[in-house]
């Protein structure tokens, strides 16, 4: 029995290498970033194909799996317009058939590849804002006009050892049998804290670098951000602070429902989203629990479930915090991607047998 899995908007190999952990053969992975090649070959023993995933050919993509093979579509088509964050700003959560359809558009463009190619299995991980949209339920009329088994639901990734209180969306479907994802492996007693995580890591100061992993650095602080650090408590926020290191917009109404930001994280839970923007003190509860800096450009990546020597940029190659950000905030949390690779294993031993 031979399992081949795609792997479309692969990114940098989040989920394809949680998926490699499960036990599971990807043998390529697309995206339209460039950036992403060397850490997503590297790291995985696949082919990185740049290309948009809107323009390319069912063709392009069966020419991976071999005859025989049960083949496996896997993606997480980027869909700003349904995160917490941009949602938070829109009165309309659907934006079904508006302005955005170019952002929401790879979600259909998914669905278009899956009808076509038809995948023995697929799994589309996504932002928990697209369950409730016009764009998901035509997602999943395409599946069930296809033959496809669907189960989806709310994933909290701490139940999957993800150090790190993120929700996603998790689909899984198969034209073999029903399907579903694992239940938890990990529960509040138990869960994967910030310390396990990233507590034996080397000390840092603001602006530091590490002589031995350059992406263990941490961006400088400003002086105003300096004592402000030194003024937060783990789990705390800026009402911790003195009045005068405060900023203005916090004394305003508005600004009173934003407690997090500026905050330090607590060594005893998982930590909060990381974001693309995780690197910034400011952006977040991104504060080391105990040192005087915002996390580091590794810790982040750890605290996605990525191993400690995922290798992220070439030797030699200068770290740009703003593409590494990105790169790692959008990626599909490691251990989250190994759930739905012994999901997806489990079920075709199942079928098989």
């Amino acid at each position: 029995m031979n399992v081949t899995v795609v792997d479309l908007f692969c990114g940098i190999g989040g989920l394809t290498h949680g998926l490699k952990l499960a036990g599971l053969s990807v043998a390529a992975g697309f995206d339209n970033d460039p950036s992403c090649r060397y850490a997503f070959e590297e790291n995985n023993g696949a082919v990185f194909v740049e290309a948009d995933v809107a323009n390319i050919t069912p063709t392009d993509i069966s020419r991976y799996y071999s005859d025989g093979d049960i083949r496996v579509l896997v993606g997480c088509a980027p869909c700003q317009p349904f995160s917490k964050y941009t949602m938070r700003y829109r009165k309309n959560g659907n934006d079904s058939e508006g302005k955005n359809h170019n952002k929401w558009g790879l979600v259909e463009s998914f669905a278009e590849q899956i009808s076509q190619v038809l995948p023995d299995v697929m799994s589309m991980e996504n932002v928990p804002g697209l369950i409730s949209t016009t764009v998901f339920k035509r997602f999943l009329t395409t599946l069930e006009e296809c033959g496809y088994h669907v189960s989806y639901g709310i994933a909290f990734c701490p139940d999957y050892g993800v150090p790190q209180n993120r929700k996603r969306l998790v689909l899984l479907a198969s034209r073999l049998g029903e399907i579903t994802l694992i239940k938890p492996s990990y529960s509040p007693e138990n869960y994967v804290t910030v310390k396990q995580a990233i507590g034996n890591m080397p000390q840092l100061k603001a602006g530091e670098k590490h002589k031995a992993d350059n992406l263990h650095y941490s961006a400088m602080l400003s002086k105003i951000n300096l004592k402000r650090i030194k003024a937060s408590k783990q789990g705390g926020t800026w009402r911790d602070w003195d009045d005068s290191l405060q900023l203005k917009c916090h004394k305003k109404t508005t600004g009173k429902t934003y407690p997090s930001v500026y905050g330090r994280m607590s060594w005893n839970l998982p930590s909060p989203t990381i974001t693309t923007q995780f690197y910034g003190y400011g952006n977040g509860r991104f504060g080391h629990p105990e040192q005087d800096r915002a996390l580091s450009i590794r810790e982040g990546a750890v605290l996605q479930s990525f191993p400690v020597d995922y290798k992220l940029i070439e030797e030699g190659e200068t770290v740009n915090t703003r593409i590494l950000g990105t790169h790692i905030g959008n990626a599909v949390p490691v251990e989250l991607g190994r759930a739905i690779g012994i999901s997806i294993t489990k079920h075709i031993l199942e079928v098989v047998e």
